[in-house]
């Protein structure tokens, strides 16, 4: 295994797993790596620009805008990636399954997802969020909503690939129980393609959630949270741009990273690469 991850092939892969390793720490330990505290306001120094104890300057209620964008890491971050967590599993688990088993089952939960996958995506998220109302948790659930058929899909068109493999009958005839054989035998080939799939997806739901935030529906004031963020400085652009340069480039660097992170990913596990 030690031979395998430093492999050139795999040697490729370390920058960008470092890259995003350095991402997930900052937002993990946001709280301790503050140099000022991201919600306390002092309007005798709001709308100060970038230097001295400042380095990203003010916003207009005075509060420290290297401090927020630090403190929004983790809001932006940690739910986006909970959010794929929870849609890659349960997308995965509902396609494996309508794979497997076939039947009314799977006529019917790919007939939503064709129904669910005939809006886009982010059209249908801003449609759900504001029936549910602001708030981080309800775009959470709004984009889990949307996001789930797309897993579902690839992980029951894989499982239709193998289901009828010589070493799955022969898992059938040897007496292993069907929980077995999706243990064993179907979840290590479905795997790799949603892992695959679940890091390029990953600046796709950071986008989505900043932007329902920055929409207003999502991440609600005070909260740090990089959409919030930019949506707090629109107004002034012209007059003082650095309110939403921190959080802009924020969400540029970390989408740029998985993104990166996953195509390196998808060239190490393509079997088809010789």
């Amino acid at each position: 295994m030690k031979k395998l991850l430093l492999s050139p092939r795999y040697r490729a892969l370390w920058p960008y797993l470092l890259l995003a390793g350095a991402l997930l720490l900052l937002a993990v330990f946001a709280p301790w790596l503050t140099p000022q505290d991201p919600y306390v306001q002092d309007l005798s120094i709001s709308l100060q620009p970038p230097g001295g104890d400042h380095l990203l300057g003010t916003d207009r209620y005075g509060r420290d805008l290297l401090s927020r964008v630090i403190a929004g890491s983790q809001t932006t971050l940690c739910a986006s990636l909970l959010l794929l967590v929870f849609i890659a599993v349960v997308g995965s688990v509902i396609g494996i399954f309508c794979g497997y088993r076939g039947g009314w089952a799977d006529t019917f939960l790919m007939r939503l997802s064709d129904v669910f996958l005939a809006f886009p995506e982010m059209v249908f998220a801003i449609a759900v969020a504001g029936v549910l109302g602001g708030g981080l948790i309800q775009a959470a659930l709004a984009l889990a909503l949307i996001g789930w058929p797309k897993y579902a899909r690839l992980a029951r068109g894989l499982v239709l690939t193998i289901r009828t493999a010589p070493y799955m009958e022969a898992a059938r005839m040897a007496g292993c129980s069907t929980l077995t054989i999706l243990w064993q035998h179907v979840t290590p080939n479905v795997a790799g393609p949603i892992l695959v799939t679940a890091a390029l997806n990953v600046g796709t739901i950071i986008m989505e959630l900043a932007g329902l935030s920055f929409l207003g529906l999502g991440a609600m004031p005070p909260t740090a949270e990089w959409g919030a963020m930019m949506n707090n400085g629109r107004s002034m652009l012209q007059t003082a741009p650095w309110i939403i340069l921190g959080p802009g480039v924020a969400i540029f660097v970390s989408v740029a990273i998985f993104n990166l992170l996953g195509d390196k990913l998808r060239d190490v596990l393509d079997v088809r690469r010789k």
